[in-house]
């Protein structure tokens, strides 16, 4: 049953794969790599003709699967060879070793049946089942590495194909390993191999029809993986070996022997596998026995700016992630950021370096000067050792002791920025230390200058922060100025008024309010100097106009003569502090723009939806020229003793309830300031008071 079902499935897999191999030889064959996959088509053919006509375990048979290993091995050397990237000595080994290995058991076959004419399976079995199992996995190690280096483009070509090769490696490797464990071939699964080549075959005949682009992008990282998969194989293929030698022996000893060797060989692949210094040490022998450059730019770029823009909350402060970039290049444990302040140089930040700190300035101003002047990157190691090259700057000797006396003080490296020293950062050792190079030296230079332009961006974001405070502050101290000012004025005429009434007990009663008010008024004004508190600020909320306005009047009546005309019921949204504060300021100008005994009058009226605030006066009025340029310009007064910011300041307050101010300014007649806020559901129970139409027109 197994001699049928073996000759019948490899008589379909020789035509199936013949087949595929003249629709290929019908194509354009300009290229190798077609060709080659060609040739391993037709390879794959013969072999299961081969096994059709002799059997599994013919000297044909056998001949037949090594050329078909051959063919297929060969296509993917080529495939990697013509590739536009560096070629890494590793891999070539690789095919190199897996050819003579091949070579190997070929010659094992042919000097064995020329001595014997025995079949191979009476041959012995562990040699011939272990160099298969070495074939299997360095192809599959090969298949492995083709396809992670291969760029989107070129993996849409190996996908097909490389899934078929990698079936059938797969397969022969389970059916050495199964006749290595049991210690005799498995005839099923010898059987059942046709089978197997006709389920793979119609992923070669899709293959075949497309076009293929066999560009390869080889980097670091496969490099590495690939370096790693190949060393563990290649332990676990000498572990077996030992492991048979040993068995000579013989005896209870050669068991102990065995066993002994196994867990010492697992314990110790366990230990060294995933220590970080060997890890170090592999990578920087990859990065220098198998590429042209150590590092790969656009990686380390991508890392690079990634770690230095990762603002947020949650992340680490400016200074923490530049070390952290510098350290990541470097692959450094540790390092600190020595920045410049009013102090002098200081140590601002440290990434894992547990530091005593030394006194400020911690850096002297001749050896900061050197770095800013040069930009040299400090070999710290090389100045303890005395192993400084001939062309090195004897200042950089001047380095702070306390650094060299720290042996974890690696390298260090200033960061300029259009000649100014924006501070130093230095790195520990990394795992596997190593002497830096000129690669080293060019790589910190360059992301040295990037790192100090964003920490001079960061310094001007602070300091421009800053400025907006103080301007803040000024603004709110010139505000408060001018309500100093006319605070100051009315306190004057209290003052004037009570050597001449101080016996009237109205007057008394007028002053002690007038003094009460006063001292309210000057103490939000204090609190609105405060950073934390705004002084009495509240949501805009539904209030009686009429009242607003009347305690206004009542605070200037003892100054000059206001009068308030409109609806007593007319209501308005607005917080009433803003409210009383910006009319406040509009009185105060009209009462200076009036002359003596002249009455400034405070209107109100209803324009649903909007509530008007008209402040008329008599006075000399205003040029449009002025009223459009200077009114509202901060700073800007035509008063001997004005500070210009009182309409500015009405305007900015009304703005913030939502609502606006209007101007309208005859000169030589008087002006008429309007504010305009938003009305709110009437009272039913009001009263009128006169309107005179005549100040309101």
């Amino acid at each position: 049953m197994n001699a049928e079902l073996s000759m019948w499935s490899h008589a379909l897999a020789a035509a199936l794969f013949g087949a595929i191999a003249i629709g290929q030889s019908q194509r354009n064959l300009d290229d190798r790599r077609d060709l080659a996959m060609l040739v391993a088509l037709a390879l794959t053919s013969f072999f299961a003709l081969s096994v059709a006509a002799t059997g599994p375990y013919s000297r044909l048979g056998q001949l037949a699967e090594h050329l078909k290993d051959f063919g297929w091995i060969g296509f993917m050397y080529l495939v990697w060879r013509k590739s536009e990237t560096p070629k890494v000595r590793t891999v070539s080994w690789l095919y190199a070793v897996l050819v003579a290995v091949l070579v190997v058991q070929a010659g094992h076959d042919l000097i064995a049946a020329q001595r014997t004419g025995i079949t191979t399976a009476e041959w012995p079995l562990a040699a011939l089942a272990l160099l298969r199992m070495i074939v299997s996995i360095g192809s599959l190690l090969l298949i492995h590495d083709l396809y992670r280096a291969a760029d989107d483009q070129a993996r849409g070509a190996l996908r097909l194909p490389m899934i078929g090769v990698t079936l059938m490696w797969v397969y022969d490797l389970n059916l050495a390993t199964t006749a290595w464990l049991s210690g005799g071939w498995p005839d099923e699964l010898f059987a059942s191999k046709g089978l197997l080549l006709c389920l793979v075959a119609p992923l070669f005949a899709l293959a075949a029809h497309r076009q293929a682009n066999w560009k390869i992008r080889l980097s670091r990282t496969v490099t590495l993986q690939s370096v790693n998969l190949a060393s563990i194989g290649l332990y676990l293929v000498a572990m077996a070996l030992i492991v048979q030698l040993l068995e000579l022996l013989g005896g209870e000893r050669a068991r102990l022997a065995q066993v002994s060797f196994i867990f010492a060989s697992l314990l110790a692949g366990l230990i060294l596998m995933p220590s970080q210094r060997f890890k170090s040490w592999l990578r920087v022998k990859v990065s220098k026995h198998l590429f042209k450059h150590r590092y790969d730019y656009r990686l380390e770029w991508q890392r690079f700016t990634d770690t230095l823009g990762h603002a947020g909350a949650s992340s680490a402060p400016i200074e923490e992630r530049v070390v952290k970039a510098l350290a990541d290049m470097l692959e450094a444990h540790s390092g600190l950021l020595i920045a410049d302040s009013a102090g002098g140089m200081i140590v601002e930040a440290t990434l894992d370096w547990d530091l005593q700190h030394p006194e400020a300035p911690c850096v002297t101003p001749g050896f900061a000067a050197h770095l800013a002047a040069n930009g040299r990157i400090i070999d710290l190691d090389a100045i303890r050792n005395g192993t400084m090259s001939a062309d090195a700057d004897p200042a950089d000797r001047q380095a702070p002791q306390w650094l060299l006396d720290d042996p974890r003080a690696w390298v260090a490296v200033p960061l300029v920025h259009f000649g100014r020293l924006m501070g130093i950062v230095v790195l520990s050792h990394p795992s596997f230390s190593r002497p830096l190079d000129w690669e080293d030296f060019d790589l910190l230079r360059v992301a040295g200058r990037q790192v100090a332009s964003y920490l001079a961006e960061a310094n001007g974001q602070q300091e421009l922060a800053d400025v907006k405070q103080f301007d803040e502050f000024n603004r709110r101290f010139a505000f408060i100025m001018h309500d100093i000012k006319n605070l100051a004025s009315q306190l004057a005429l209290v003052a004037r008024n009570a050597e001449r009434h101080a016996d009237n007990p109205e007057f008394r009663a007028d002053m002690i309010e007038t003094l009460k008010s006063s001292t309210t008024r000057m103490n939000d004004l204090l609190a609105r100097l405060s950073q934390h508190n705004k002084g009495r600020k509240e949501d805009p909320r539904p209030l009686l106009a009429f009242d607003s306005c009347e305690r206004v009047a009542a605070q200037r009546r003892m100054q000059h003569p206001v009068v308030v005309m409109g609806d007593t019921g007319i209501r308005l949204v607005a917080d009433p502090a803003r409210l009383e504060q910006a009319l406040g300021q509009l009185v105060q100008n009209a009462i200076e723009a009036s002359t003596p005994g002249e009455p400034v009058s405070i209107f109100l009226r209803d324009s649903a939806p909007m509530i008007a605030i008209d402040v008329i006066d008599k006075g000399r009025g205003m040029t449009q020229t002025f009223i459009h340029s200077e009114l509202f310009k901060p700073f800007a007064s035509t008063k001997e003793t004005g500070f210009g910011v009182g309409a500015f300041e009405a305007r900015t307050l009304i703005s913030e309830m939502g609502g606006r101010l209007d101007v309208r300014s005859i000169e030589g007649q008087g002006s008429c300031f309007t504010i305009w806020l938003p009305s709110a559901p009437a009272s039913s129970d009001t009263k009128s008071m006169p309107i005179q139409e005549d100040l309101a027109a």
